[in-house]
């Protein structure tokens, strides 16, 4: 008898250690799921209130915005022919929407600083008012040296739609060559680890990392770190961890070169403050 209560009493122990192991394993599993799922917009929160607070964009390249909407809607596409993880479909969205709040500020910040009365944009058109002269054009025929660089958020918006739109239909008519489909998942994640070598290239150039956050650069390491084992531990496609680590190279690349530049200066420091002109913004 005593002994049937004693085991009885081990297993009602056990019950509760195994129900608060699998409540502290949820826990840790929603924690990390979140990270993965919101931690890539949390760089931009400064920047945005930086942007905010200066009236001032010059230091935060829209070009940050392109590759990560490019990146993310190719990724986007290619779960369609290749299945990976909802979490990650989700950072994709949540990444995009971000892009696109950070071009709307761009956007306005520098069309109300803007010197020049000329108004640049995606499909040009005639208009009533007299300071912006720009001739009628057709939808393709934009002007390439102004690409990017328009001065109102539609022109974004209408540019973003027509790549989604050929690169949905070109995965409509493809998506059943296993060459294509992998081949778009590799662009996608190829696109995005080559996020911070404008930044690398910059640096180099000007022997310099002056004007740089060290803080954004470690903030960009240790997402990419977190991400890339991330995509190792759940085991997705092979084109995510390897840009992956490709990414994470290219940040300690970086970190190196603020080590290497502060021990062994290129040039004479600078003394006026200046914005950065950093090509990655996470």
């Amino acid at each position: 008898m005593n002994s049937k209560k004693s085991q009885l009493k081990k297993n009602i122990l056990f019950y509760f250690k195994f129900r608060d192991s699998f409540k502290n394993l949820s826990l840790v599993t929603w924690v990390a799921a979140g990270a993965m799922v919101f931690g890539g917009l949390v760089p931009y929160i400064p920047q945005y209130r930086d942007i905010r607070r200066t009236q001032n964009a010059e230091g935060f390249s829209t070009y940050v915005c392109l590759v990560l909407l490019v990146a993310n809607i190719l990724r986007i596409l290619f779960r369609f022919g290749r299945y990976f993880e909802t979490l990650l479909l989700w950072q994709s969205i949540i990444m995009i929407f971000t892009m696109l709040i950070m071009l709307n500020l761009c956007t306005n910040v520098r069309t109300a600083t803007e010197l020049s009365t000329k108004r640049r944009s995606f499909i040009a058109t005639d208009s009533k008012d007299e300071e912006i002269r720009i001739p009628k054009r057709l939808f393709v025929d934009f002007d390439w040296s102004s690409f990017w660089l328009w001065s109102r958020f539609l022109d974004y918006m209408q540019c973003v739609l027509s790549f989604t739109l050929m690169a949905a239909y070109a995965t409509y008519l493809f998506l059943d060559s296993v060459l294509f489909v992998e081949t778009l998942g590799f662009l996608a994640v190829f696109t995005e680890a080559m996020l911070g070598t404008p930044q690398l290239y910059c640096n180099y150039q000007n022997k310099s990392t002056e004007g740089m956050s060290i803080k954004m650069v470690l903030m960009w390491t240790s997402g990419d770190t977190f991400k890339t084992g991330y995509f190792l531990l759940t085991q997705a496609p092979v084109q995510f961890w390897t840009c992956g680590l490709l990414q994470v190279f290219v940040d300690f690349t970086i970190l190196f070169q603020v080590y290497y530049y502060s021990r062994f200066p290129q040039k004479p420091v600078s003394h006026t403050a200046s914005h950065t002109t950093s090509a990655k913004a996470l």
